[in-house]
């Protein structure tokens, strides 16, 4: 009786390991992935396969729903020849990646024979670019990377890779590795904001604070492109901040005062630290 019923549970447990659908996976975590998603109202699961379209983004094709059995089996109710494609918004909406071996009770093969004509130009500098950016975009750093040093190696001088580069590094706390991409980029792209940005917040994260107003003051009288300032003087702000240098921290403050803050948040953070400061 004691072997009858531990096989029992053995044979539940296989099975509820099976069916598991652990959702802990974000949709920038999902690219050529199955996925499922939490029940809905009618105890099923909409399903379907999350590729990136190079104009379009994250994109699920969606597949139709399935429903789990009490044995564990998955039976799905696939839409007919329709063909539903969603763009997907990089929140933090959770879904699940569908085991392997259930594909074939979905009736799915592990990589859709459609995908490969989003396949294209793989290897090419302006796909890895292009990738490493939007990945960077999600705050998906160190996925960005995978494709902007490959892209690196084809040609390091591609517009716009070494700020990528730069910003994936700082994202990850790699500033070294950062400020030396960017010390020659910002001699060739002087009036470029971005780089210029860039730049500033790495100097500052490496205790270059001099070099950072220095390029802060260049930047506000050579570059004509404006939406960085804010940013730029938040940033050595902060730094003063973590200082606890109260009288360069009260200077910067006033500097920030003085600029069209488009970001709410920038100003709602200066003004704690200054409360904070003034405690």
């Amino acid at each position: 009786m004691k072997y009858l019923l531990f096989l029992l549970v053995l044979i539940a447990t296989k099975l509820n390991a099976q069916s598991n659908l652990e959702f802990n996976k974000r949709f920038v975590e999902s690219e050529d992935k199955w996925v499922a998603f939490q029940q809905d109202e009618n105890d099923s699961h909409p399903y379907g396969f999350i590729y990136i379209d190079s104009d379009a983004g994250l994109t699920l094709n969606y597949e139709g729903t399935f429903k789990i059995t009490a044995t564990g089996e998955f039976i799905p109710t696939k839409l007919d020849s329709t063909s539903i494609k969603v763009r997907l918004k990089p929140n933090n909406v959770l879904v699940a990646f569908i085991p392997e071996n259930k594909f074939s009770e979905l009736k799915i093969d592990s990589i859709p024979n459609w995908l490969k004509y989003y396949k294209t130009d793989e290897e090419s500098i302006e796909r890895l670019y292009k990738w490493g950016y939007m990945y960077n975009g999600w705050n998906e750093c160190k996925k960005a990377l995978t494709f902007l040093e490959k892209a690196e190696k084809i040609n390091p001088k591609y517009k716009g890779l070494a700020v990528e580069l730069a910003f994936s590094y700082n994202c990850l706390k790699q500033y070294d590795k950062a400020e030396h991409i960017l010390e020659e980029d910002i001699r060739i792209n002087s009036s470029d904001a971005y780089v210029s940005k860039e730049y500033i917040f790495t100097l500052t994260k490496n205790n270059k604070i001099n070099l950072a107003i220095q390029q802060y003051n260049t930047a506000k009288k050579t570059i004509l492109d404006k939406q960085y300032d804010a940013e730029n003087c938040f940033n050595i702000l902060q730094y003063f901040y973590v200082q606890k240098d109260k009288e360069d921290f009260n200077k910067w403050y006033e500097e920030l005062s003085k600029l069209d803050i488009q970001n709410k948040m920038i100003r709602d953070y200066a003004d704690r630290m200054k409360e904070d400061l003034n405690k």
